[in-house]
């Protein structure tokens, strides 16, 4: 048997991590700037992540959602209070698609409605719901491809006024930050008009805050930097650094019912302790501010770089977005093969940077002076 060839790959093979760099089989080091694609958050074998994640192994991995599981208490908890939403409830799965189906099945479950509506660009899943409201037809099967969605540009706000005016809307799904668009931001115009029409017509605003939120924005969800609480929050990638893992926050106006929601793997003690150890480094290092901070001076040092295939620089905290007037494999190839770091991409022309989220000022420039030397020689 081999694997399915889905992903195109490039040849290196990585054996080893710490902090913001990574070692392949030959021992060659890279700075990492794309961080597994947003997914490392605290970073790469921190200590106590590798601690707790053990600790609780030697006790039990995995038992049924059928019994209580104190971790999953504890980390509701935790996460309520960090994140500014301690009275909302958790319900945890195991990846940023489950997170987004559960959040529209919910929607559609308190309103029964069925159109959703979506930005155009946007990215949130390759699961059924999920799929069909992610802008992308090359992904989106016959079998997904139900009517059910609506896509407007960002940032349009009578558009979407319109669509909601129609009072049929069962939910709006919005990334705050696109990344797979591009980078692109939400207003806080757009979003606030936005929230306030949901609520009139009694539309469900769900923020997709599975790439932009915990903490990669600066703040702990992108959404918070535009004033807006949104009815369902949806989580994943960073809540436990690597361990498979998502989250459905909801508002508590929602009330539950035996049977609409459940899941297998979501939420076992492991996952629970690897995300409890992530929020344990949050506080301890600190690293929602690091990401503020670090992200305005790196967005400012790119912005800095005299070259004329840079075209735009957009990016909150330590999602930031580069625009070039080349496609970005001209770029992006180098940066690995030559100069030994990863970053990301978005579409044909946009490079895309997700470090961890303890990446240094010092790393910052050792990854500006890496570009600067890519893109002399173009």
């Amino acid at each position: 048997m081999k694997l399915f060839d889905v992903y195109p790959l490039f040849d290196v093979n990585i054996v080893k991590g710490k902090g913001c760099r990574v070692w392949d089989e030959k021992g060659q080091e890279y700075l990492d700037l794309y961080g597994g694609h947003a997914v490392i958050s605290i970073g790469h074998s921190h200590p106590h992540y590798i601690q707790k994640v053990t600790e609780q192994l030697g006790q039990i991995g995995f038992y049924s959602n059928s019994v209580i599981n104190k971790l999953q208490v504890q980390l509701a908890e935790r996460l309520g209070k960090i994140s500014g939403y301690d009275d909302y409830q958790l319900f945890l799965i195991n990846s940023g698609a489950e997170a987004n189906e559960n959040a529209l099945k919910l929607a559609s479950f308190t309103n029964g409605r069925t159109r959703v509506l979506s930005a155009q660009k946007a990215f949130h899943g390759r699961t059924s719901l999920a799929v069909e409201v992610t802008n992308n037809p090359k992904i989106i099967a016959p079998v997904n491809d139900n009517g059910h969605v609506t896509y407007l540009p960002l940032n349009d706000l009578p558009a979407w006024e319109a669509e909601l005016a129609k009072g049929d809307v069962c939910a709006v799904i919005l990334e705050c930050i696109q990344g797979v668009g591009g980078i692109q931001l939400a207003t806080k115009a757009f979003a606030q008009g936005l929230a306030a029409a949901c609520k009139q017509y009694g539309t469900i605003l769900i923020c997709d805050e599975i790439q932009c939120g915990y903490g990669r924005s600066g703040k702990f969800f992108a959404h918070q930097w535009l004033d807006i609480r949104p009815d369902i929050i949806t989580v994943a990638k960073g809540i436990a650094n690597g361990f498979p893992m998502g989250g459905v926050l909801i508002s508590p106006d929602f009330k539950p019912v035996y049977g609409q929601l459940g899941t297998t793997f979501g939420g076992n003690h492991l996952a629970c302790a690897a995300a409890l150890a992530v929020l344990d480094v949050f506080e301890q290092e600190n690293l929602v501010e690091n990401a503020r901070k670090v992200g305005e001076y790196l967005i400012a040092q790119i912005k800095d770089i005299q070259s004329p295939h840079i075209t735009d620089v957009r990016g909150r905290g330590l999602m930031i977005g580069i625009d070039l007037d080349i496609p970005h494999k001209d770029v992006r190839q180098p940066l690995i093969y030559s100069e030994h770091c990863f970053t990301g991409c978005a579409g044909t022309n946009v490079l895309r940077l997700l470090p961890p989220l303890c990446l240094t000022k010092q790393e910052a420039d050792e990854f500006i002076d890496k570009l600067k030397k890519i893109l002399q020689t173009l």
